[in-house]
């Protein structure tokens, strides 16, 4: 099998396979297509001498680059035979069956003729030829009975991209023609038809070049496509400064924001502390400070989007969170029971019997509940009721029920919520005894008046008139302690009902104004 080509400059090349066995004849068939337009001049024309069954080839040795042979361009006199060029420099290759018999640049201007002397090892002259600035288009091939003319039509190019300027990752179109080319390429995409398109995705700045090569000469074209490399990212924070308290181990407020993050023309993004998260995205954040001891709290939280793409684009952002607050020892609460005068409140003046000395310790008490609640949030204080052995069971139960109930209000009266207030009452059913109420005064620092340690009796059913406080669900329990410093201790103590005027005097303005005797009715 056998492959043969038929090459005439002006006409399409035509290739057949051939199957032909020793000793046979085959007879091939081949048509000749005329192949493009007129050349335009001005000319310069290539004489060779010698050789004249040899071809010649212009700017390369493949059968695409082969002209015609010697003997077509060997005369110029009644006759001509001519090799017609556009002014420039060609490197001739001149072969005779196969074998280079000569090879080397020539240089020819418009209007000159320039003869190759093959006998003479490639001697060239140069002689005027004016006809080469007259002659008109020429048609690519002609040939008479002894002459010829073969015009060589110079290579064009042109090439182009329908964007100039694409993003990280983007394609643009490139397109190209070429005329007369044997041989194109593009630079980076290697060799390609003579004509066509393709699509590109550069990951950087890229000058593409097309270089279209042919016995005409060689061609080039360029084009730039540009690569928008920088990632545009954004990150934001949807409040700048969120609140952090802790109190004990307890936190009891814990603030929070919503980063917000969007990215484009990137291929990962990564979001510091998170690690890699998606191209657009939230992530909640919630006040955690680094601080662990009790103090203030001033911190600032720094968030980092760094965004990149396989073009060597990098982008970062950075979002700040200011948390602000404090952490706080745990709350103490401090207890103490309270102690009503004998038989208050009456039935008839409920509200009545609560001493100045009694009022300060609720304000205090209230205080430091409010700030306990923030720490637990389901604190409550139980209120129970008592009252000394005085009196029948049923008037002493009642009396304690009104003492739980005044304190309970004025509690409320303070700001503590009814819902976080249990009250109840024992009457006389939950005695102190005598021993433990000497043991409790004895424990006293303030030690109590000599008109108190006289009167044990009177000692003990005071210690019994008082209201308990206990803390849940703690389980803390208020001190037992009687109010031997205060100025209406003297009124709390004794054992005869005040008056209402005394009583109401000592609650406004914290000292007893009076004692008055009355019957002994209760406790």
């Amino acid at each position: 099998m056998h492959t043969v080509g038929a090459y005439n400059y002006g006409y399409a090349g035509d290739s057949q396979d051939v199957q032909i066995r020793a000793g046979e004849t085959k007879d091939l068939n081949v048509v000749r297509k005329a192949n493009g337009a007129k050349v335009n001049g001005p000319f310069a024309d290539v004489e060779f001498k010698g050789d004249p069954r040899a071809a010649v080839f212009l700017n390369g040795t493949t059968p695409a680059y082969f002209v015609g042979h010697v003997d077509e361009f060997d005369w110029d006199w009644i006759w001509h035979q001519r090799l017609l060029v556009q002014p420039g420099t060609y490197h001739v290759t001149v072969k005779r069956e196969g074998n280079t018999i000569w090879s080397g640049e020539v240089s020819a201007k418009a209007g000159q003729k320039v003869i190759v002397h093959l006998d003479r090892n490639g001697q060239m002259e140069t002689k005027e030829w004016k006809e080469g600035n007259k002659l008109g288009p020429q048609p690519r091939f002609r040939a008479g009975i002894a002459s010829a003319t073969v015009p060589i039509a110079p290579v064009t190019a042109d090439l182009a991209a329908d964007s100039g300027r694409v993003s990280c990752g983007g394609s643009a179109n490139v397109k190209w023609t070429s005329t007369d080319a044997a041989d194109t390429s593009i630079s980076g995409l290697g060799s390609v038809p003579g004509s066509g398109e393709r699509t590109v995705t550069p990951t950087r700045p890229m000058t593409y070049v097309l270089t279209a090569k042919g016995p005409g000469g060689e061609a080039t074209k360029t084009v730039t496509v540009e690569v928008n490399a920088e990632p545009a990212a954004t990150l934001a924070v949807s409040q700048p400064e969120i609140c952090y308290h802790k109190i004990g181990d307890k936190v009891v407020e814990q603030g929070s924001a919503t980063l917000n993050w969007s990215v484009k023309n990137a291929d990962s993004a990564q979001l510091d502390p998170f690690g890699k998260e998606a191209m657009n995205g939230s992530q909640k954040i919630t006040a955690e400070p680094s601080r662990t001891s009790a103090g203030a709290i001033d911190e600032n939280l720094t968030y980092t989007l760094t965004a990149e793409n396989e073009c060597g684009g990098k982008t970062t952002k950075t979002a700040t969170v200011r948390v602000v607050g404090s952490i706080d020892p745990p709350p103490a609460t401090t207890l103490a029971s309270l102690f009503y005068p004998t038989a208050y409140p009456t039935g008839k003046h409920p509200q009545a019997g609560l001493v100045a000395s009694e009022t300060r310790v609720l304000d205090r008490l209230a205080a430091q509940f409010g700030y306990f609640g923030k720490y637990e949030q389901n604190a409550k204080l139980v209120i129970v009721g008592h009252a000394d052995v005085r009196g029948s069971s049923k008037y002493n139960q009642e009396l304690s029920e009104r003492r739980v109930e005044l304190i309970k209000e004025y509690l409320e009266s303070k700001g503590v919520r009814a819902g976080e207030l249990e009250t109840r009452a024992e009457g006389k059913q939950q005695e102190i005894d005598r021993k433990t109420v000497e043991a409790l005064q004895a424990r006293d620092a303030q030690k109590p008046e000599k008109w108190m340690s006289k009167h044990e009796k009177a000692t003990w059913l005071a210690y019994n008139r008082r209201v308990d406080i206990v803390l849940e669900p703690t389980g803390q329990e208020s001190t037992r302690a009687y109010r031997n410093d205060a100025v209406d201790a003297r009124l709390l103590w004794q054992r005869r009902e005040p008056k209402l005027k005394a009583v109401t005097a000592a609650s406004q303005h914290g000292v007893a104004t009076g004692q008055t005797s009355a019957n002994l009715r209760g406790n």
